[in-house]
């Protein structure tokens, strides 16, 4: 209540600064470089009085048509515009240009009305989000509106900011000269977050901020194990190097269960098979090393996300909420193609849809400063091919990913295809020479890296214990330079 008047009911008046548009549209009308510095922030929505929105955006029209715009040139344009007629027409541009005294910096006026409309659309989510609570609607349940909230906030942030823009190229190569400083002081040398893996590590040199890297490769050969793996690796030595190196890791699991996806790293690091863990059948020895591993696990920063189907923009706003909160430094998603689009409705051409799953996950990479780890599906051909080895054009609609993709690497195990060419028993010789072989290739596995962006591609040589689902590096020496 107003306390001067009592029976006066309160009201807020909605954010808004009428002297604040005059005064830059008068000195955009007296000076049309004006434009040059407010344009990348300013459109014309984001004046809240309709008239001085239809000036600026005929301002923008007539600059960018190379002609001046000023109350002359504008005045034919607003002869029948009801909301100018309605502020005194023509002569209402003439009085913008004559009361103008001075605008020293335009681009405080651009910024204080670019952050009124940001209120005002704040508002209007806030009353929408209100009202929709308050509808007893059982088709959409209290937790979808949460997330209908969340993403028309994440629109809002990321739509209307204010800070892209052109940066000077001497600013970029400090930045550059800086990380590559910070990588020579830290243990691993790395300019990316460590896999954990030396091997891969000098290959790439670390999973590389906003870039998306594509974990490939055909059923069975251990890509969620890899997956998992680097994950795993990031977040412990994030713990152990007290958030130096390493990353907060989300990892979205879409095929596993959060459960199973605890029993595999559980197994990897008490070094106790998961399929006695999964049947129960542990040894009283086995139970200490379980206890120790559990307590490490615990408090390791790594985020599983276990929900089917989940789409683009919900991804995005989860790991955006865990950016916030705790610092998230890589995503992992298991797998692509289980994904959906952020649109509402399917389409019958999943090429189509897959192309922008892909195209959404660069951008969550780009926009979060990130590396997101991929997995994807490849196609039968490698079965048909010999040698079985896995290539670029093998990748489920590749045309989309392998464009997208900053990394593409792929999982072989060629053990896998050899066990299944196993001769009779009755050919001794060909049964010996098969046995021999598979012992030596038994644990071998290899990560082909069929493109990066930012250096070689190659095979990288890793041990796979498939009784532990882990993979680490051969068992033989490093010198300093790799």
């Amino acid at each position: 209540m107003d306390t001067a008047n009592p029976g006066t009911p309160d009201y807020r008046v909605v954010p808004a600064n009428e002297g604040a548009e005059q005064a830059l549209l008068g000195a955009i009308l007296v000076n049309n470089a004006t434009l040059d510095r407010v344009g990348d922030l300013l459109e014309p929505q984001h004046f809240y009085y309709p008239a001085h929105s239809r000036i600026y955006a005929a301002c923008l029209h007539l600059r960018e048509k190379g002609r001046t715009a000023d109350p002359v040139t504008l005045s034919a344009l607003f002869d029948a515009d009801g909301d100018l007629v309605e502020i005194g027409g023509a002569r209402y541009l003439a009085d913008l240009a004559a009361g103008i005294v001075s605008v020293i910096n335009p681009r405080e006026y651009a910024e204080l009305i670019h952050d009124l409309h940001l209120r005002r659309e704040l508002i209007t989510i806030g009353e929408d989000v209100v009202n929709d609570a308050y509808r007893h609607d059982l088709d959409v349940d209290a937790a979808e509106q949460i997330r209908n909230a969340e993403e028309r906030l994440y629109k809002l942030a990321t739509t209307e900011d204010s800070r892209g823009g052109f940066r000077p190229f001497g600013a970029l190569v400090g930045a550059a000269l800086d990380a590559a400083t910070k990588a020579m002081h830290r243990d691993t040398h790395l300019t990316g977050v460590t896999t954990g893996l030396r091997g891969l590590n000098g290959m790439l040199g670390g999973l590389q901020p906003s870039d998306l890297i594509i974990l490939a490769g055909r059923p069975a050969m251990g890509k969620t194990a890899l997956a998992t793996n680097i994950a795993f690796n990031a977040a412990r030595t994030h713990l152990e190097k007290g958030g130096r190196e390493g990353a907060v890791v989300a990892f979205f699991s879409l095929e596993m269960s959060a459960e199973q996806l605890a029993t595999r790293i559980l197994a990897d690091q008490a070094r106790v098979p998961s399929e006695k863990i999964r049947k129960g059948s542990l040894r009283e020895s086995d139970l200490p090393d379980l206890a120790e591993a559990s307590h490490l696990i615990s408090q390791i920063p790594l985020f599983v996300d276990d929900t089917a189907a989940l789409k683009v923009q919900q991804l995005r706003t989860r790991a955006m909420r865990l950016q916030r909160q705790h610092g998230l430094g890589m995503i992992v998603v298991d797998y692509l193609q289980l994904m959906q689009p952020s649109g509402t409705q399917r389409s019958d051409n999943r090429v189509q849809e897959i192309s922008e799953i892909s195209r959404g996950l660069k951008m969550i990479a780009k926009d979060l400063n990130v590396p997101v780890l991929a997995l994807s599906q490849l196609s039968r051909a490698p079965e048909q091919r010999d040698g079985n080895r896995p290539q670029l054009s093998d990748l489920r609609e590749s045309g989309s990913i392998e464009q997208d993709a900053d990394v593409v690497m792929f999982v072989f195990r060629e053990a896998y295809y050899l066990g299944k060419q196993e001769p009779s028993d009755d050919d001794e010789t060909k049964h010996r020479e098969w046995r021999e072989k598979m012992e030596r290739i038994h644990n071998r596995a290899e990560i082909i890296i069929g493109k990066q962006r930012h250096g070689p591609t190659g095979i990288c040589e890793l041990h796979f214990e498939g009784e532990f689902t882990r993979f680490t590096d051969p068992e033989r020496r490093y010198d300093s330079d790799e």
